[in-house]
């Protein structure tokens, strides 16, 4: 008698921060498109983000009914970022698909990329092209950012590949090993490398409630992922000076060789202030830059944990 080869597990990991209009319709769309893949043993861990409504009270109800289901929440709200970090970190050996439970992930798409994966790709990202009901100020911003990090960085990341993706084993492995405090995953998951392959998707509106992503949280990711990963910043810095340097002392032998000729000169404090504060300006704005880095070299080195957990699972669920 031939044996059945035993089906494949899959890890599921959604951070959750006060999503209780909308979990439970999350719930029903990704159990409506895994169920007919074959040869699979899934099972969806919720990462609550310290949210401040019913989340938390809805996904132990979700729970409750369905073994696949398991919860973890978060002491406190950590951010988007470290609550998907939590979800890898406690999902190690097993292929993972991260995915946001707005429904701005849309399930459906999952069989296409598993499929992509049971052909050998290690990482398999669903790239959005469009989101529906976006604002314009969202799409002009989020194409200058893709081409900012391009341009000042070595790791490519591919425009609308978001946090949406399948890892293999080896590539969930290589992400969780990275000790970054200051995590951009979408950042991290293109620098571990591995062979890639794409599903696009058109991202419907939000199932319900309100992006969490405000305007100052997505500078505060933007600035993260431009001092990650490119130290281009600094060298910007260097060529200011340098750009400033140069005509200046230029402009100071100008000076002494018209003084020595017996030139005389108009003298304006407008200039003067004007060109100190210009100066000054730039000064300030390279010490910026500079502050920013030895901001997380400080962060690296306090080797704090990432996060906290208030509620795990029982051991012996699932």
């Amino acid at each position: 008698m031939i044996a059945m080869a035993e089906p494949v597990r899959i890890a599921i990991v959604v951070p959750c921060y006060n999503e209780a209009a909308v979990v439970d319709r999350f719930y029903r769309e990704l159990v409506r498109a895994l169920e007919p893949v074959e040869e699979i043993n899934w099972r969806v861990h919720f990462v609550d983000d310290g949210s401040t409504d019913a989340t938390l009270e809805r996904l132990n109800a979700i729970a409750g009914r369905d073994r696949r289901v398991r919860v973890y929440a978060l002491s406190r709200n950590f951010g988007h970022q470290i609550a998907l970090s939590a979800g890898l970190d406690v999902t190690r050996g097993v292929p993972v698909i991260m995915m946001d439970g707005d429904l701005q992930h849309p399930p459906a798409i999952l069989p296409a990329m598993i499929a992509l994966w049971r052909q050998g790709y290690d990482v398999v990202s669903a790239v959005r092209q469009d989101t529906e009901g976006a604002s314009w100020f969202k799409g002009v911003t989020a194409r200058l950012f893709y081409r900012l990090i391009n341009r000042l960085s070595d790791t490519s990341i591919v425009p609308g590949a978001a946090d949406f993706c399948l890892l293999s084993v080896r590539a969930h492995d290589a992400v969780c090993a990275l000790p970054e405090r200051h995590r951009f995953l979408r950042g991290l998951v293109s620098w571990i490398g591995f062979d890639r392959a794409q599903v696009p998707f058109q991202a419907p509106p939000r199932g319900g409630g309100e992006s969490k992503y405000t305007l100052l949280k997505m500078t505060r990711l933007a600035l993260d992922a431009v001092f990650s990963f490119s130290a281009a910043p600094m060298r910007l810095a260097t060529r200011l000076g340098l750009a400033l340097f140069v005509p200046g002392s230029l402009y100071v032998i100008y000076i002494l060789v018209a003084y020595a000729a017996g030139d005389q000169f108009v003298r304006g404090w407008g200039s003067l202030i004007g060109s100190l504060m210009i100066i000054g300006g730039i000064q300030l704005i390279c010490l910026g830059i500079i502050g920013e880095y030895l901001a997380r070299v400080f962060e690296e080195a306090k080797q704090r944990p990432l996060y906290f957990f208030k509620q795990v699972p029982d051991a012996g669920d699932g």
